[in-house]
Formats: structure tokens, C-alpha cells, sequence
């Protein structure tokens, strides 16, 4: 075979391969024309939705540009959501107070991210628990001993100093975002009415007795975030006599290890998360308010966007058939499954909860 008929069919071959691609990718337009979605999304999932990697595959893939407003999840119940085509709430919870209240605009929804509700704290302090007995280390991850004494020790009001911080003012406390506003707060909530019910999920019938409880320890938190993003910051920023102990997700702290490395390796051996033995799921669901707001469910459930949210935002999977490993991460400590997990209270529960604390 001369070079000119190699040199022809070379071209050939290329230029089928880029009538293919071509092809494929009129096909896949046509599936999925141009659109732009608008939605409020919970404040910890926006830098997932920033992430440059996240906006290629949404718009590569899926010819869709995500554009998003910041809000609290269970505040989103009681927007205005006529002009939007999506929600993003952090939990089950709220998920069904937005059905509760806004179900005749909902198409779809689907979970598609998980974490659990941890303490975020200080090395100090968790050294000092550790010595207390509240807290014990398991295959390097640190946990509460027993989270229902630990809270209702909390509730009894004990100071820094009966702990072994005397260097801490006041008593100790558990800062969390604000729970009429927030889900993490909620969530938060939600935990503290179960542990105050010995351990059980609380019920309508046990409320009376259990909703001074709540609406007390909250009381003594005095002003709260209304995002688990904000409170996060806070409390990197103001340290550890402003804020001891945040309540907030698993996944805050994975992402700040992974996207500020060099800060992380200066930190890292003073910030510790707590995991609350039983804790809380807080699943991310989106809720799709029309067609086009259903395209954002198959872009987070993407595979690659599945491990982006894991590797760069320590959000676990939603979804069956994908493994998030803890070696994947720039965190040491992190389980590799959350195996000690109580169900939130119901939503109509809940929803008595968030009125007696507005």
C-alpha cells in the first residue's frame, strides 16, 4: 500500500471519527437542548456547585448552567417558589415539610448526597474529654461516650472548668445554626429531643414533656447562623472560646481539609471531629419543581460527580452500588461507614419543634 493511499485512509478514519463525534453530540443536545436552571440550595452544597469540575460536566454532559440562591432548608417550606425549577434542601425532614406545604409544585426528587451530623471541636477540648471519659478514640476516630449523659450535662449546666478547661468561661455548650432556619440546626434538634426521650425517637405524646427542654437549651445559645456554611466559618474564624463545639456536617470539615491543604497541614492537629453515638443522617435531596429542574437530579447522580462530592466535598453517596473510601480524602479519622444512627423525629414532630423555638 503507497503512503498516498495511507495518508487517504488515515484521513478517512479521521474524519468519520469526527463525524461521529459530531454526531453524538448533536444527539445529545437534541436530548438535552440548552437550558439554565434556577433553584435555592442549603449553604453547604454551594461550593460543590462553584466547583469549576461540577459546571463542566453540567454543562459538557448535560447542557445545563445551574444557577443557584443560598437559603436555609427549612426555610425553603415557606418561600416563594413559583419561578424556580429546583430545591436542594439538606434532609429527609425537609424535604417533607416542603411537601407538607409545597407538594402540588414538586415533579421529582431523589437523594443524591448524605452526611452525618458531627461536632466539630479543638484539639484541647477533645484531649480534656478524652481524659473525662465523654470521649474515646476507635480505629482513630473520635466519639461521645455516651451522647445522652453528655447532653443532659449540658442541660444541668456544667461549666468549662467540671470538664477540665477552666480556661473556657461560662458553661459548656453545643453552638449550632439556627434550627427554625436551618437544617443542620434542625437536625441538631431533632437529636437532642431523641436523646432527652431516653434515647427513642420522640413522639407527639412525649412533646409536652421534652419541648421545655429544647426550647431552654437554645435559648442559652443566644444569637445563631442561619447557615451551617456560615457557622462553619465563624468558627474558624473566631476560635475556640467563641466557639467550643459546632454541630454540623461531616463533610464541612473533609472539604475544608481538601480545598485549603496548606492551612489544613498548619490545623490540622487542633480541629477534631466528634461523632455523636447514635447520630443523624442528613440527606441532600433534590426536589425537582418542573422538567427542566429534574436534569440537576441526573447530573448529581453522575458518577463522576458522585466522586467529585466525595474527594473534594466529603459528601457520602447517595445512591446504591458507590463507595466512598475514606483514603480517598485529605482527613484522617473518618469512618469508613457511620454505623450508629437514630431516625429523626417525624416531620409533623418536627415541624411542633421549629414553632415552639420561633
Amino acid at each position: 500500500m503507497s503512503k498516498k493511499t495511507i495518508g487517504t485512509l488515515i484521513g478517512t478514519i479521521l474524519l468519520v471519527v469526527v463525524i461521529v463525534i459530531g454526531v453524538l453530540i448533536y444527539t445529545s443536545n437534541e436530548r438535552n437542548p440548552a437550558i439554565t436552571i434556577d433553584g435555592l440550595v442549603g449553604g453547604e452544597k454551594i461550593p460543590l456547585l462553584e466547583n469549576e469540575k461540577f459546571k463542566k460536566i453540567a454543562k459538557e454532559k448535560y447542557n445545563t448552567t445551574v444557577n443557584f440562591a443560598k437559603s436555609g432548608s427549612i426555610e425553603m417550606a415557606d418561600r416563594d417558589i413559583a419561578e424556580l425549577d429546583y430545591l436542594f434542601p439538606s434532609s429527609q425532614v425537609a424535604e417533607e415539610l416542603i411537601v407538607m406545604k409545597q407538594g402540588e409544585h414538586i415533579t421529582k426528587s431523589e437523594t443524591v448526597l448524605n452526611s452525618p451530623i458531627v461536632f466539630i471541636s479543638w484539639g484541647e477540648i477533645v484531649d480534656a474529654f478524652e481524659k473525662q471519659g465523654i470521649v474515646q478514640k476507635e480505629n482513630d476516630a473520635y466519639y461521645i461516650v455516651d451522647t445522652q449523659q453528655f447532653l443532659q450535662q449540658i442541660i444541668e449546666g456544667s461549666d468549662w472548668a467540671d470538664v477540665g478547661l477552666p480556661s473556657l468561661y461560662g458553661e459548656v455548650s453545643i453552638i449550632s445554626t439556627d434550627p427554625v432556619k436551618s437544617n443542620s440546626g434542625n437536625m441538631f434538634a431533632g437529636l437532642l429531643a431523641n436523646m432527652m426521650n431516653d434515647g427513642k425517637v420522640v413522639t407527639k405524646a412525649e412533646l409536652p414533656t421534652i419541648l421545655p427542654v429544647i426550647e431552654g437549651f437554645f435559648i442559652k445559645l443566644g444569637y445563631l447562623e442561619n447557615s451551617s456554611g456560615d457557622l462553619f466559618e465563624q468558627f474558624l474564624k473566631t476560635g475556640m472560646g467563641a466557639k467550643p463545639i459546632i454541630a454540623g456536617y461531616e463533610n464541612q470539615l473533609v472539604e475544608f481539609a481538601t480545598q485549603n491543604q496548606e492551612t489544613w497541614e498548619r490545623v490540622k492537629d487542633n480541629i477534631c471531629i466528634i461523632y455523636p453515638k447514635p447520630t443523624v443522617w442528613s440527606e441532600h435531596p433534590v426536589i425537582a419543581l418542573n422538567e427542566e429542574g429534574e436534569r440537576l437530579i441526573d447530573i448529581l447522580s453522575d458518577p463522576e460527580v458522585q466522586e467529585l462530592a466525595w474527594k473534594e466535598h466529603g459528601f457520602r453517596t447517595g445512591l446504591s452500588g458507590i463507595e466512598n473510601n475514606p483514603e480517598d480524602v485529605n482527613l484522617e479519622g473518618l469512618p469508613e461507614t457511620i454505623k450508629s444512627i437514630i431516625p429523626m423525629p417525624t416531620p409533623d414532630v418536627m415541624d411542633e419543634i421549629i414553632n415552639r423555638l420561633k
